[in-house]
């Protein structure tokens, strides 16, 4: 039965369309191509999140050896949730390249695009589905290798030098990973994470081998989180791809580097190991209220938009990393929900951007001076995203936000929920910056005349920014797996 295959489907068919894309080569095949593979992969998670919050954990053995011994792709709250924002994302995404690869001069290109495309979309959901620790790595890798070259693509000479950049740091933060996971092995005699998992105590916690690798797990999540200050690579990377790319990365490729963090630190090391025999805690506490601060400070003197929400995107992390380090169901709850959360405001704002630089050819502040009354739609969008960005109330944004509060008070830290509340008014400096240009300034004598971005720009975008409303408002889904999958983390479910 198909259904029954669901879990590899959700890899394989990316995997399969990719070169099919190249085989193809016409930009209108490789389009139509893309687009059905990221909606199939996107129809398979909403299926296998329905499954696994009925029936609980899912474990599918490929090639039909049992696991440990073979490879396992397992599926619960957690992971069906990372895969919900990858392919959701990717398939949002999908339909906005027509336009947006024409005006920056991929066109000629654009079956080598949905072919990076699609491997980066399997990439990113093989590390959230496989059991498997090499497997993780080896799917991080597919991803990795991919992202290097859409970001590359970009019309913009700085695009390569922003690839290099990534490809530098990525490449170091992949080495600490396999370190790691050679560590493990050595210590343990297997790749199975929940066997890695059973096997760790009777290893020793006070092994130094067990120490070193999750000390190399750690900082290569970090790297590839970009956690401040390991963050150097991702303001260019952002800020000189393709606007396509920008929304995709933005929106997924760090959400799934949190995912490695969550699943070794709680599922595979255990919280006794990661946060009472070692001191984690607050080194991720103290990273995470210097993530909150001093990137947004920086964000509110950039003249680029893309560069304001790429040192924003720094900082919304973290928020993520802060809920990790209360060590509690409320927390880890509030962090897995900011992943889900921000992809969706994230994603919005830059594909908003992508329909401003396919208008005027720049995403550069004073540019888009008075262009609310010319492209009125597109500027909405702009504010929609802003306000879940802030986290005003009626937005996803505010959501996560006020779940790390309650987070906070339930330890009793008032200062932490001060620290976030101050946190999030600079954030209303920077998106009124862009607010006041687009709405309370003249427009440039040169962009008098801007007609409204088209249908299929504006169509993504807004679709995102209606998600950042419906579950700002309607949480049961959202909220409810979260809890489910930091229960889950913590032992407690």
């Amino acid at each position: 039965m198909l259904l029954a295959h669901l879990p590899a489907l959700v890899i394989v068919i990316p995997l399969i369309c990719a070169p099919l894309c190249v085989l193809l080569r016409g930009k209108d095949w490789a389009f139509i191509v893309a687009l059905l593979a990221t909606w199939a992969s996107f129809a398979c998670s909403v299926l296998l999140t329905i499954q696994v919050m009925k029936v609980g954990t899912i474990s599918y053995a490929m090639g039909g050896w049992a696991p440990p011994y073979g490879i396992e792709i397992r599926l619960d709250a957690l992971n069906v949730f990372i895969l919900l924002i990858v392919s959701g994302i990717g398939s949002v995404v999908a339909p906005y390249a027509r336009n947006s690869l024409l005006l920056e001069h991929i066109e000629e290109r654009a079956y080598m695009f949905y072919c990076a495309y699609l491997l980066c979309l399997c990439g990113l959901m093989g590390v959230a589905v496989t059991g498997d620790a090499f497997n993780l790595f080896v799917f991080l890798e597919i991803s990795s290798l991919s992202s290097y070259v859409l970001i590359a693509l970009g019309s913009d000479r700085r695009a390569l030098t922003a690839a290099y950049q990534y490809l530098v740091m990525g490449t170091i933060g992949a080495t600490f990973i396999v370190i790691a996971v050679g560590l493990l092995y050595q210590a343990t005699g297997t790749l199975n994470m929940a066997d890695i998992a059973n096997r760790l105590p009777e290893a020793g916690y006070t092994n130094r081998t067990v120490i070193a690798a999750f000390a190399f797990m750690v900082i290569g999540a970090g790297l590839k989180i970009a956690i401040f200050p390991l963050h150097q690579w991702l303001p260019n990377a952002y800020t000189y791809a393709p606007n396509i790319v920008s929304a995709f990365l933005a929106a997924t490729a760090t959400k799934v580097s949190v995912y490695i963090l969550l699943r070794f630190v709680f599922s595979v090391f255990g919280v006794e190991f990661s946060f009472v025999s070692l001191p984690t805690a607050i080194p991720l506490l103290v990273l995470a209220v210097l993530a909150m601060f001093l990137p947004s400070i920086v964000a509110c003197f950039q003249t680029n938009v893309k560069r304001v929400l790429a040192y924003s995107s720094v900082a919304q992390i973290g928020y993520m990393v802060l809920g990790l380090g209360f060590v509690s169901v409320a927390g880890l709850t509030a962090s897995i929900l900011h992943l889900f959360n921000h992809a969706l405001m994230k994603g919005a704002l830059f594909l908003v951007l992508g329909a401003v630089f396919y208008r005027i050819g720049s995403c550069n502040i004073d540019r888009m001076a008075g262009l609310a009354k010319q492209m009125p739609w597109t500027m909405a969008a702009f504010v929609g995203g802003g306000l879940s960005l802030i986290g005003v109330p009626l937005t996803a944004g505010f959501i996560s936000k006020w779940y790390l509060i309650l987070a906070a008070l339930e330890k009793g830290w008032w200062y932490i929920v001060v620290l976030i509340v101050v946190s999030s008014l600079i954030a209303v400096v920077y998106v009124f910056r862009v607010i006041e240009a687009a709405y309370f300034r003249d427009a440039p004598d040169d962009l008098v005349n801007v007609a409204e971005a088209p249908i299929s720009l504006l169509a993504p975008a807004w679709i995102l920014v209606f998600a950042n409303f419906y579950f700002g408002v309607e949480t049961s889904i959202s909220v409810g797996i979260a809890e489910r999958a930091a229960q889950s983390l913590m032992g407690a479910g």
